[in-house]
């Protein structure tokens, strides 16, 4: 696992900058400040207009020595049918964030996730490869 910051080659570079986009204007329009949900539902209507494929709360099952485990993971989206779109309302990007990035990467077989974060000012982002 790495976290990708300033590579020549990023996979998947043009979705994730449609991607990184789109979350710019959604923070550009109503700001920083709401609750997560806000920065949730916003990425599905912009998704939808644009006819971008994607799943939101995409349910993951993890295997275990042959056996499906009773807790699912729910992805925020899947985008693309590629790439995990994690939205988040935090403080930073924490450890914790890029950890559940990582499992539902994992469990998902996808190679890409992005972890959006809002309140700030500013909007932040982190490119996870697994």
């Amino acid at each position: 696992m790495k976290i990708e910051q300033f590579m020549s080659e990023l996979i998947y570079k043009e979705e994730a900058f449609e991607l990184i986009g789109i979350c710019m204007d959604i923070h550009n329009e109503p700001g920083h400040g709401f609750s997560e949900i806000v920065y949730k539902d916003a990425p599905e209507l912009e998704l939808s207009s644009k006819r971008i494929a994607f799943e939101r709360e995409k349910p993951y099952t993890i295997i275990y020595k042959g056996i499906p485990l009773d807790h699912i993971f729910y992805a925020g989206f899947v985008v693309f049918n590629k790439i995990i779109l994690e939205i988040k309302c935090a403080g930073i990007i924490a450890n914790e964030h890029v950890s559940q990035t990582i499992n539902y990467l994992k469990a998902s077989e996808n190679k890409l996730g992005i972890i959006i974060n809002f309140p700030k000012e500013k909007l932040e982002y982190k490119r996870i490869v697994y």
